[in-house]
């Protein structure tokens, strides 16, 4: 599906570096590329070395110019690469040479879009390139090239080759029920269901746990006031991003910051004092607080090593509770003073000062990080990929019903579902798949 039109668009960042690179897809790319070099050709896939004319013969640069035929390119149209000197001057005039050659200012994505209309790539690879350049961790990067090399895309396929099996069969049982059929289809269906109820339920669970490695998995620091959180979220990010005082409810805002951890990026949000607060200001500080407790992966506890247990601290125990869920890290504070504070009454506390080392703390967070990202199942990268799977395991789950009560049309009303919304992670369902494999598998008309 080859367009009519040629796109043109710079394709690296704005800036000054040694090259830029400006990128033409589409019938008349070579074309213009051999009008702007004063080329007789180019040869595909050979860097040519050229100089660049504008439409007055005057001379622009030198620069490396790269062909890709189609089929054998990135969108599946004629390709070519200007890789001209950095600048935002140079790769403009090269642009705007193009646009007077015929070709066109490319829309966001379209380079992307065309490759998908053109059977490159699927939309899970398109979802992993669009977040890979925005990647602000090793985890990230590490993750999105697994979906780049198609990890989901098989993964997805393999789910909808089960489900045009049930399917194929599930018809030529409605349809041609004097066919020879296996006297163990029903079971091989049952049997199959299982199988993908199991995947698709352990996909979302990982990616449930593993949602923070593309933004950033986030760290809430709570704690009565004046138990050190702002000093712990100075100590690490390395500078006085806080303001610390010994006024209590200094702190009356959440403050989010982002730091790296081993090769993980933390979003670590500082809180609120929690207590009964008179104070307006400070009270919607507090409920800020509480929703960050619920948004955060990693729940820092903090508690005064320096004092004993009081109703404030009461308040932190009770969110403990609540949240027993997530993963809690229980810190017991100024640990250079007299301890006074019963620490039987925390789960393995661990114990530091915020003005001196924290280290132990770091290790902590990065080994529980390490955890959650060092693991090969699959993960989601979307909330419409997570949608996608979600609407799937819920039509695989209503499709039990009829198939035990023998309510084939239901069945496969149910399954045909699951399909369409399990094959939108990919590329969308086509219905002759399924009689595809109903014709080749059954020989129907003969």
């Amino acid at each position: 599906m080859l367009e009519e039109d040629t796109i043109v668009a710079i394709a690296t960042a704005n800036g000054i570096g040694s090259i830029s690179i400006v990128r033409l897809s589409g019938p008349s790319a070579l074309k213009i590329a051999l009008q702007l070099s004063k080329k007789k050709e180019l040869k595909p896939r050979l860097a040519t070395l050229a100089s660049l004319y504008n439409s007055k013969s005057e001379i622009i640069d030198e620069a490396l110019l790269i062909y890709f035929k189609n089929p054998y390119s990135f969108t599946g149209e004629d390709i070519v690469e200007f890789q001209c000197h950095g600048g935002i001057a140079i790769s403009n005039i090269i642009l705007s040479e193009c646009m007077l050659a015929g070709a066109r200012i490319a829309n966001p994505g379209e380079f992307s879009k065309r490759a998908f209309l053109n059977n490159k790539i699927d939309l899970t690879k398109a979802e992993a390139i669009a977040k890979i350049i925005e990647a602000r961790s090793e985890d990230a990067v590490k993750l999105l090239a697994r979906q780049l090399k198609g990890e989901l895309s098989s993964f997805v396929n393999d789910i909808r080759e089960d489900l045009l099996f049930m399917l194929a069969y599930t018809e030529v049982t409605i349809d041609y029920a004097e066919e020879d059929l296996p006297s163990d289809i029903l079971e091989q269906i049952k049997t199959k269901l299982d199988a993908i109820i199991l995947k698709l339920g352990n996909t979302l669970e990982a990616s449930k746990r593993r949602e923070g490695l593309i933004e950033g998995f986030k760290v809430a620091i709570i704690g009565k006031p004046n138990v050190g959180k702002s000093s712990l979220l100075n100590k690490l990010l390395n500078f006085d991003r806080a303001i610390i005082s010994t006024i209590a409810g200094t702190t009356r805002d959440t403050i989010e910051e982002s730091v790296k951890i081993g090769t993980h990026l933390i979003k670590i949000v500082d809180t609120a004092g929690i207590r009964d607060a008179s104070d307006e200001i400070e009270k919607i500080g507090i409920e800020k607080s509480l929703e960050a407790v619920e948004d955060a992966d990693i729940i820092i506890c903090l508690f005064d090593n320096s004092h004993a247990k009081d109703d404030e601290d009461d308040k932190v125990l009770s969110i403990i509770e609540e949240h027993k869920n997530k993963k809690i890290l229980t810190v017991l504070n100024k640990s250079d003073l007299k301890n006074v504070f019963d620490k039987t009454l925390l789960h393995e506390p661990l114990t530091l000062s915020t003005k001196e080392d924290i280290n132990p703390l770091i290790s902590l967070i990065e080994e529980i990080l390490d955890a959650n990202t060092h693991s090969d199942e699959m993960t989601l990268i979307s909330k419409r990929q997570v949608d996608a799977v979600s609407q799937t395991l819920y039509h695989i789950h209503e499709a039990y019903s009829p198939l035990n009560t023998g309510e084939l049309e239901f069945f496969a009303y149910n399954i045909q579902e699951a399909l369409e919304y399990i094959s939108n992670i990919t590329r969308p369902y086509d219905n002759e798949q399924m009689l595809d494999v109903m014709f080749g598998a059954f020989c129907l008309g003969k």
